[in-house]
């Protein structure tokens, strides 16, 4: 049975859309602002020789790599001034998130309410310079040797200086992306880094469909393979939208009040509770920690001698963790589901739930207010979690098995698809809820006139 507010937002009609100019104001910022993304993936690093870099991507391309560079959009081939996109961001907030679930001077920082929350963000945009520093000191020196057994040079001049402006640019890029980030969501529609990352796979999607076609015309992959790809895809997105909308449902009831008829009245509502708390955060946590390593390892494979320890070392790291290796899944549905019961843990406290619940005459039919009612929240919340973690290893990690089994060069794996489809859900909802508070402001001023008229 669809909720209150679900029958509301179905009655919504799309002629109010003209006159929410709020809205529209919010959606004409967010298309420019990844507009202004879009034009910064292709200027290049100073120093870089675009079109040689072009030809050594196209001989090396492949593997983790690719994954990045889907997700920022193919700045990473262009070698552009966000070409680690807003990664070590979001592996940056990991780090805090983390530590002031660990430390104890930063679980006080974060009870501060505001300013507590202020603290914590810089702290993070720290973390983004130093974690896009060391990227990006590594990247530059995988660059000067990109390519030497090619005999193509991808960078003019080479040494220090080169380093110096890479590294800063880089860091730029990253802090830009971040401030763009932000201003989305404070000014946009929806959350602006998850728009970012949404539009960079989006931009890549015709580039990957047109190779995946000419794979087929030229005899590499059969036509029945990439029938059951393009099927797996509907039915995969069929399924997210399934379960993004599924949710657990906690009855709670509120003691008999008197209505204005003297009649003894009980109020009942329900606690939603979704499958997939968490969204689309372990995913792109659990790929932004695998990538950040990954990156520098694969840079740094191209400047080390094999016969070297050190260079057996980042060789056989990069063998082992390969795109599609049993080691890389391994670790990539571990990370899911740890950061799956992780977030969830972050988003909803059952013992402020209970608190609120307990406050307000609330409680759970056949549960004692209290503590009970926290551990009951728990319990149900740590076992529609198993699902929800379960789901998203699933739609993350099948893909990419089949993608790599059957040698298809199609590198939107089930990653990117739940970015878009989520984010694409969120963003519909919002517009909804904007259309729903403008349709509801105009009620209140009529009720507002005829109150007058009287």
């Amino acid at each position: 049975m669809a909720s209150r507010a679900d029958q509301l937002a179905s009655n919504l009609s799309l002629a109010k859309f003209s006159q929410a100019t709020d809205l529209k104001k919010r959606l004409w910022f967010t298309l420019g602002a990844l507009i202004v993304f879009r034009f910064l993936s292709f200027v290049p690093l100073p120093g870089v020789d675009p079109t040689a870099l072009s030809q050594l991507y196209k001989q090396t391309n492949g593997g983790i790599l690719d994954i990045f560079n889907t997700f920022s959009g193919g700045s990473l081939s262009r070698m552009s001034l966000i070409a680690l996109g807003v990664m070590p961001y979001i592996t940056a907030s990991i780090v805090v998130q983390l530590a002031a679930s660990l430390s104890p001077q930063l679980a006080a920082i974060k009870k501060e309410g505001e300013s507590g929350r202020k603290k914590l963000n810089q702290y993070t945009r720290y973390g983004t310079v130093g974690l896009t520093a060391v990227q990006g000191y590594f990247i530059a020196v995988g660059l000067e040797s990109f390519g030497a057994q090619s005999g193509v040079q991808a960078v003019v001049d080479p040494g220090i200086l080169f380093r110096v402006a890479a590294v800063i640019s880089l860091i730029g890029g990253t802090m830009f992306l971040m401030w763009l980030g932000e201003q989305i969501t404070s000014r946009g529609i929806g959350n602006g880094v998850s728009l970012i990352i949404m539009a960079g796979i989006v931009a890549q999607l015709p580039v990957t469909l047109s190779n995946l076609f000419k794979s087929s015309s030229t005899g590499a992959i059969s036509g029945l393979i990439i029938f059951l790809v393009i099927v797996l895809g509907f039915g995969l997105i069929a399924f997210i939208c399934f379960m993004e909308r599924a949710q657990r449902r906690v009855l709670i009831q509120y003691p008999k009040r008197q209505t204005r008829q003297g009649l003894m009245q009980a109020d009942r509502s329900h606690l939603p509770l979704k499958v997939n708390t968490a969204g689309v955060i372990p995913p792109i946590f659990a790929s932004s920690l695998l990538l950040m390593p990954l990156t520098v390892s694969q840079f740094a494979g191209q400047t080390v001698a094999g016969e070297s320890k050190l260079g057996d070392f980042v060789l056989t790291l990069n063998q082992y963790l390969s795109h599609g290796s049993p080691v890389y899944m391994a670790l990539y549905g571990l990370g899911i589901v740890f950061f799956c019961f992780f977030y969830t843990a972050v988003v909803f406290n059952p013992e402020e739930t209970a608190d609120n619940l307990k406050r307000n005459g609330g409680f759970i039919p056949g549960i004692r207010p209290g503590k009970n009612t926290e551990n009951y929240l728990d319990y149900v919340l740590t076992r529609i979690t198993v699902i929800g973690a379960a789901y998203l290893a699933f739609i993350c990690l099948v893909p990419e098995f089949v993608i790599a089994r059957a040698g298809i060069p199609f590198y939107l794996g089930g990653t990117s698809l739940l970015i878009v489809v989520n984010v694409t859900v969120d963003t519909v909802t919002q517009i909804q809820s904007h259309l729903l508070a403008h349709q509801y402001g105009d009620l209140i001023k009529k009720a507002k006139l005829k109150g007058r008229l009287r």
